[in-house]
């Protein structure tokens, strides 16, 4: 019989291929996204991602593996204080 890991115990993992391919393993939520930016909630904190023409590939709730495709201009582990803020300016550009 073979054993079956645990929904939610994901290794994390960042894969960056030519600054246009990004996986990201370990993800729990994708908290926001649109075409310059994604907030996601990973196993070792929240991860914001830069750049321009972003766009969700795949997304792999089981294992917890997010593809996104763009030009990454950049990627930020953010602590907790400082996704409350940038979470703020995402909401703000968003409904402005």
């Amino acid at each position: 019989m073979e054993k079956q890991e645990t929904i939610g115990n994901y290794t994390h993992g960042i894969s960056l291929v030519e600054r246009k391919n990004l996986v990201i393993t370990g993800v729990k939520k994708i908290e926001n996204f649109d075409t310059e930016q994604f907030l996601l909630e990973t196993s070792m904190g929240f991860i914001l991602v830069k750049g321009s023409e972003l766009e969700l590939i795949k997304l792999d709730t089981l294992q917890g593996n997010v593809s996104i495709r763009g030009i990454i201009s950049g990627i930020n582990y953010l602590d907790d204080n400082n996704k409350k803020s940038k979470e703020n300016g995402i909401f703000n550009r968003l409904f402005k």
